[in-house]
Parts: C-alpha cells; sequence; structure tokens
C-alpha cells in the first residue's frame, strides 16, 4: 500500500509541478528518480516498480504539447519521438515474447524517447530552475552516500532480488561495496553526477544571484565527489573528459578559473589519497581493458544479427526485467552494448533508426556551439550526450537508466533545437530569478 500511495502522490506532485514550468516538473521528477532506487530496495511489492514511472507520465500529461509557441522549435523532435516510438510499438503485436514480457520492455524502448519534445521546448527560465534543483539533489545524494560509507551500505540497502546486483560488486579496494547513494546501482549513481556538471556549471557562472551561484559552485565538487565514491569507471572518463573541456574550451574569469583548478586539484587529493576511491586504477591494465571492450563490442554481435534479424521481442534482448518476470523471458539474449540490446530487441530496422536519429544529432552540433546567451551549458550538454551515445557500445543502460537517461534525452532534444528567440536576452542575469508559475515574470537564462 506504501509503494502504491507513493506512486499516487509522484504522478500528482509530477503533474503540478509540471503545469507551473517545464523546469519546475523536471526537478520534482529528479526528486522521484534519485529515491528511486532506496524506495525500490526497501519496499519489495511490485509497485514499487512504477514510482518513478508514474511521476514521468504525470510530468507527460502536464505538458501543452500543442503549444504553437513551442512547436517550430521542437518540430525535428517530435519527428524522431514518432519514429523512435512507432516501430517498437508495432513489435508488441509479434509473437516473440509472452505479452507482459513485450510491455516491459515496451517501457524500457520508448518511455523515456518524448522527453526529446520536452528537452527541445526548455527555456532560459526552465534551466536555471533545473539547475538550482539538481544542485540540492547532488548534496542530499553525497549526504546519503557519505552515510553509506561510514556506516555500511547493508544499512541503507538489505539484500534481495532487487540488490542482487549491487551485493555482487564489492570489488573496491579493502573489500568494500560500490556506493550507491539513493539510486539503484552505483553506476546509475555515477551517471547522474556526472550527468548534472553542466549545469552546475552553467548555474555557478552563468547567473548574477549570489546564493544561486553559490549553490552551483557547491555542487561542482559534490558531484565530481560522488562519482569517486560511486566507483563506476566509465562515469570516472566521462567526468574527466567533461572537466577537461570545460577547463580547456569554455570561457572563464581569471577568479573562476582558479577557484576552479582549486576544485580538482581537492578531488584529485581525495582520490589518490584514499584507496576506495581508486578504481578507476584498473584502466591501466590494457589487456582487461581490451577485453571487456571486445567482449562488448564482437562477442555474439553478428550471431544476434544473423540468429534474430527481427529481433527477439522486446524485452527478450537485455532491458532490465523486474524480478518476478525474468521467467518468462524466451531465449534470453545478453551483451554488455546497448546497440546490441536494441538490435536484439527491435532488430536491424530499429537500429537503423537509432543510428539515424544519432546522425541527426551529431549534425546538430551546429547549433549547440552557436553563441549565445546559453552557450557554456549547452555545449558541455552536448558532449555530454555525444560521450554517452559514443561509449553505449561498451555498457548498457543508457537508455533505461534512473535518473541519467532523464538528463540524456532532454540534453539531446535541448541541444538540437535551435536557441529561443527571447527580449530578455540582452537583460541575462541582471534581474533577481524567482521561482514563479509560468508566463508570471521573465527569468534570465543561465550561460
Amino acid at each position: 500500500m506504501i509503494a502504491l500511495a507513493l506512486c499516487i502522490v509522484a504522478f500528482l506532485a509530477c503533474y503540478w509541478a509540471g503545469r507551473r514550468s517545464l523546469g519546475q516538473g523536471l526537478v520534482m521528477l529528479l526528486v522521484f528518480g534519485y529515491f528511486y532506487g532506496i524506495l525500490r530496495a526497501n519496499l519489495l511489492t511490485s509497485f514499487s516498480h512504477f514510482i518513478f514511472d508514474a511521476g514521468l507520465l504525470g510530468l507527460y500529461l502536464s505538458v501543452r504539447w500543442s503549444s504553437p509557441a513551442d512547436a517550430k522549435r521542437s518540430r525535428a523532435a517530435r519527428f524522431w519521438t514518432i519514429l523512435l516510438i512507432l516501430w517498437p510499438a508495432l513489435l508488441v503485436a509479434l509473437p516473440f515474447q509472452p505479452v507482459l514480457i513485450s510491455l516491459v520492455g515496451l517501457r524500457g524502448n520508448v518511455y523515456f524517447i518524448p522527453l526529446l519534445v520536452i528537452g527541445s521546448r526548455l527555456k532560459g527560465k526552465d534551466l536555471v530552475e533545473l539547475s538550482l534543483g539538481l544542485a540540492v539533489l547532488d548534496l542530499v545524494a553525497l549526504g546519503f552516500a557519505g552515510a553509506e560509507y561510514f556506516l555500511g551500505v547493508e544499512r541503507f540497502f538489505p539484500f534481495s532480488p532487487v540488490t542482487q546486483i549491487m551485493y555482487a560488486s564489492r570489488d573496491v579496494a579493502g573489500g568494500f561495496f560500490r556506493i550507491p547513494s539513493t539510486f539503484a546501482t552505483a553506476a546509475a549513481f555515477g551517471g547522474a553526477m556526472v550527468g548534472t556538471i553542466p549545469f552546475l556549471v552553467g548555474l555557478w557562472t552563468g547567473t548574477e544571484n549570489r546564493r544561486y551561484r553559490m549553490a552551483g559552485l557547491i555542487g561542482i565538487p559534490a558531484a565530481l565527489l560522488g562519482m569517486l565514491m560511486s566507483a563506476t569507471r566509465t562515469n570516472f572518463v566521462i567526468g574527466c573528459a567533461i572537466v577537461g573541456f570545460l577547463f580547456l574550451k569554455m570561457r572563464m574569469s581569471g577568479t573562476q578559473r582558479i577557484i576552479f583548478v582549486l576544485i580538482i586539484c581537492g578531488i584529485g587529493f581525495a582520490a589518490l589519497t584514499n584507496a576506495r576511491f581508486q578504481r578507476f586504477k584498473s584502466l591501466d591494465n590494457t589487456d582487461y581493458v581490451s577485453d571487456r571492450i571486445a567482449g562488448s563490442v564482437n562477442r555474439g554481435f553478428f550471431e544476434i544479427l544473423f540468429a534474430y534479424p527481427m529481433g527477439n521481442g522486446l524485452g527478450g534482448g537485455g532491458t532490465s526485467i523486474p524480478y518476478f518476470l525474468e521467467g518468462q523471458v524466451r531465449n534470453p539474449i545478453g551483451m554488455e552494448n546497448e546497440y546490441a540490446r536494441i538490435l536484439a530487441e527491435q532488430g536491424i530496422i530499429g537500429l537503423m533508426l537509432w543510428l539515424g536519429f544519432l546522425v541527426w544529432f551529431f549534425q546538430g552540433s551546429r547549433i549547440a556551439f552557436s553563441n549565445g546567451p546559453l552557450a557554456t551549458t549547452r555545449r558541455m550538454t552536448w558532449c555530454l550526450v555525444a560521450i554517452g551515445f559514443g561509449t553505449a557500445w561498451i555498457g548498457t543502460g543508457l537508455l533505461t537508466s534512473i535518473p541519467g537517461t532523464v538528463l540524456i534525452m532532454i540534453g539531446a532534444g535541448w541541444t538540437t533545437a535551435r536557441p529561443e528567440a527571447s527580449p530578455s536576452a540582452a537583460n541575462l542575469g541582471k534581474r533577481r530569478w524567482r521561482l514563479q508559475p509560468r508566463n508570471r515574470a521573465e527569468i534570465p537564462a543561465i550561460s
């Protein structure tokens, strides 16, 4: 009953916040996304798996999809959203998998895709709201991670079928668990921390309100420290790439550059003096890395292509299935490769559609790197999404991670939509920002 009540609360809260503004709606959704893992681990009922889904449904229903003001900017995102949803929807009618497995697979393949359109409609005020919310949520997540660091993960995540993967990841120096904070896995924790960095940098460098700039400044080291505590190598590499891009390519004042260097030095000192933060050192083992990449890219990919050219059915190729339905999957296939998962479930047609989407996204770099009041956050976000899709062939979960996929999809939609033509852009950062309903006041954008 508690889990069902939380589903209802998530739906109503996200719907209410989304009616106020897209930024507030996304923040409310991310609140449930951040706490989804710990809630699901402690509420072992089927309804606990749908808490985040209920919130996302509430956000979808709150959006004014027919708004003429946003229709032009979101035209391309709408086209790809419809295309990427239509083919999996048709596959549900084919008898590859049982109905329940197909429905779970449909959710995993299409449920996050409409966030592309939502991302394409984000305005400056929405970015400020979202960035401020992420700063607060990152600090909360770091607090939980610190408690798990000192008290143990077992205090927060009891062993169950839901947490089996977590308990199998006791490979941190000294025999410790990877830290998941409030997320379903340590990888989801690290991925979310890395995904917030572009928004936190924008909040720090692009607003005039000192409190919001301070929130962004505090949130940056919190996100980087959370990335280290998660002990996930891929997120460490992506985080380093984002930090390097920011330092080398982004415009910062002399004071900001000094502060940023001090933050990196502090995080680097913490990493080098604590063995529990050094799991990334295994990247020096070139034989292990090459074997891991070869297994993700080559092993079984073409076998899947020739054996299942139309796919093994939604849910039959690696989409996460609730433990109480796992036994119903026919001919289960698994590879640590997101593109192999798409091939295994949607066949060659589905894979070609996603590759077409990626061509469109990478062509949008000229929009993402255009000058304007949102340039810093937009460029960093585009690079984050590009790295995410570029490394998806050595892992899974890019399109189903809670809440990391939210940041990926809205980032893809926002960075490929032409910047809004706002008369307030000339007054960027000159007025104080307040949390108000949509259209009640202009809120300055972040850069």
